[in-house]
């Protein structure tokens, strides 16, 4: 049972380690080109106008990933993979982590993207892709995980418990169109409408888990009939996956699930809001809000699953709780044991709205800035703030570097850069100080700019 177990909890951490390597703990954008010369820069604030007009790359033109944790770090993740399976039984592993351990994904890229000033005015387009996964996983989880027993005679007196396990998955097509100008030589304000395609939705939320079992052997052994067993149970799952059905046991409980073919799921809308202003020749503040909006998932798509069981095993089925834990997995349909609830029906969920606040001061002709950044996401589960100081340099239109060291996600473990010459950007919100960062990111931008220069039309840069 033991080995089994392992290899569950594994494969749980190779697909999380493998979307940290293949994905910024917030999603669709990368902090150190707030203050650089590109299109990179309207990500963040629609506001933010870029000097000239562009055309990226179909694809690679901007793409974003990114991961976080609040408790496992990079380091952690190598020794995972190097260790064998004593590896979940050591002090290295469990001390890291909390009582909750939140962790965030985020992969973004446009397929089409371009911009362009028509007058005093800036019109930008995008098609892209938007896929953000978020959990919460309480210690009990990995508690239960890494104790749970290898043998069923080796379950007496034993006792399980944990509370509030979450996981949240959005998939979604985004099909935007920007409009920025000036107002006056000090004020730009700008905005974004967002038309999004949803491709799947996923909210599970395990309230509860208790597992207990009492006496089941007395002291030679011997099965005790008068030992007991019991499995206390509160999850629900929403999900809305166009193709997705929902394979059922005979005793009526969800034992599998089969994807046929793709489709659009909902349909929803989205709006990005900015402003930057000059208060004064070298200082220019800035604050955007960044998708506030809804994705409305169809009734067709629908499916909501969920158990709410207290269920007591005595020596006549006792047989049944060891079916339901062998299994070595808490995401496990033999142990959550959960049913369809209700009829199928349509269902809204907000996307995940993004605060951002700037501050900027330029010296020698603008070649040179400091600039101060805050950024707060509020996702389905996750919560993320981060406060980035930057650095940078802007010797021509054709070249453009950042350094910038953002504080709290990495815990005060990381810096990071932005590197752009001519039509590659390049960069990282976390290049890690330490041997253990908390966050990983980055950004490929391939965009051939378009147009004359604007630099100083209005002020900006």
């Amino acid at each position: 049972m033991r080995k089994k177990m392992h290899t569950s909890l594994k494969q749980v951490a190779w697909t999380l380690a493998l979307l940290m390597v293949s994905a910024v703990a917030q999603a669709q954008f990368l902090r150190s080109s707030y203050f650089m010369d590109g299109a990179a820069k309207l990500q963040l604030n629609p506001a933010n106008l870029p000097s000239r007009g562009y055309v990226n790359v179909p694809v690679v033109g901007m793409f974003n990933a990114s991961a976080y944790t609040n408790s496992l770090g990079t380091q952690d993740f190598i020794d995972m993979f190097d260790a064998d399976v004593d590896f979940w039984d050591s002090p290295s592993f469990n001390k890291n982590l909390k009582d909750l351990n939140k962790a965030s994904i985020s992969l973004n890229t446009d397929i089409i993207s371009f911009g362009f000033y028509r007058k005093s005015a800036f019109w930008s387009f995008n098609v892209g892709l938007r896929t953000d996964i978020e959990g919460a996983f309480p210690r009990g989880l990995f508690d239960f995980l890494r104790d749970m027993p290898d043998d069923i005679n080796d379950w007496n007196n034993q006792r399980f418990g944990f509370d509030e396990q979450a996981l949240a998955l959005n998939a979604y097509v985004e099909v935007g169109v920007g409009y920025a100008r000036p107002i006056g030589d000090r004020l730009v304000v700008g905005g974004k409408f967002n038309f999004l395609l949803g491709g799947g939705n996923l909210d599970l939320r395990i309230k509860n888990v208790n597992i207990a079992a009492n006496n089941l052997y007395d002291a030679n052994g011997d099965l005790n009939l008068n030992g007991s067993a019991e499995i206390s149970i509160d999850a629900r799952a929403e999900a809305n996956v166009e193709g997705l059905e929902l394979q059922q046991s005979e005793e009526g409980y969800v034992d599998d699930v089969e994807y046929n073919n793709f489709g659009i799921s909902g349909y929803g809308a989205g709006i990005d809001l900015g402003a930057t202003y000059r208060l004064l020749d070298n200082l220019t503040v800035s604050a955007a809000v960044l998708d506030l909006g809804f994705i409305k998932w169809g009734k067709s798509s629908s499916n909501v699953i969920a158990a709410k069981t207290d269920q007591h095993y005595d020596v006549n089925n006792i047989q049944e709780f060891y079916d339901r834990v062998e299994g070595g997995d808490i995401v496990d349909f033999d142990l959550l044991q959960m049913q369809e609830e209700g009829e199928k029906k349509a269902r809204n969920t907000r996307l995940p709205t993004t605060l951002v606040l700037g501050a900027e001061y330029a010296f020698f002709n603008d070649k040179l800035s400091a600039g101060v950044l805050s950024t707060t996401r509020w996702g389905q589960v996750n919560t993320l703030s981060e406060l980035t100081l930057s650095a940078n340099f802007r010797p021509a239109r054709a070249l453009n570097l950042s350094l910038s060291y953002s504080m709290l996600q990495s815990a005060g473990k990381s810096f990071g850069f932005g590197f752009k010459l001519g039509p590659l950007m390049v960069g990282t919100d976390y290049m890690f100080l330490g041997k253990n960062s908390r966050s990983v990111n980055g950004y490929l931008g391939l965009s051939f700019s378009m147009g004359k220069n604007r630099k100083n039309a209005w002020g900006g840069k």
